[in-house]
């Protein structure tokens, strides 16, 4: 069963059925990344987007978004938006992303001045590529 499809938009999935769903190690990774990092909460919300439907798990500091997560079956979707403060550092780290980073930043256009990035985590190498774009996005605060 699909993930639209398991959890309607009247049937908010807890975090243990979100879990579950992905059964992946690198889900609890990236959220204790962000919860430790940052201080911060997950917002469970539900989209109606024809490009990811479906609850996704959002990320968010001081007003700034640093990650929407979508749950998908044995792994996950970050999407991690490089602004344009941002693009000058990016473009310098990209040599030392993961093929399909580097990939997606060729590839993706740019809205407004900001590449959207959405990275298929399925191994730990990827899962350290959107942990140094979130920290492009804000620093974490020692």
């Amino acid at each position: 069963m699909n993930w639209t499809d398991k959890y309607s938009a009247d049937m908010q999935p807890t975090k243990e059925q979100i879990a579950d769903f992905i059964a992946n190690p690198l889900w609890s990774k990236i959220n204790s990344f962000l919860g430790d990092n940052y201080g911060i909460e997950p917002k469970y919300c539900y989209s109606a987007c024809s490009g990811q439907p479906g609850w996704n798990v959002k990320y968010q500091k001081a007003g700034k978004s640093l990650c929407t997560l979508y749950p998908m079956e044995g792994f996950f979707i970050a999407l991690v938006v490089v602004g344009a403060k941002e693009q000058t550092e990016a473009e310098l780290m990209m040599p030392t992303f993961t093929g399909q980073v580097q990939d997606l930043m060729r590839s993706s256009g740019g809205i407004a001045g900001a590449r959207w990035l959405m990275i298929n985590v399925k191994d730990e190498q990827t899962l350290n590529d959107v942990k140094r774009l979130i920290q492009i996005r804000r620093k974490i605060e020692k």
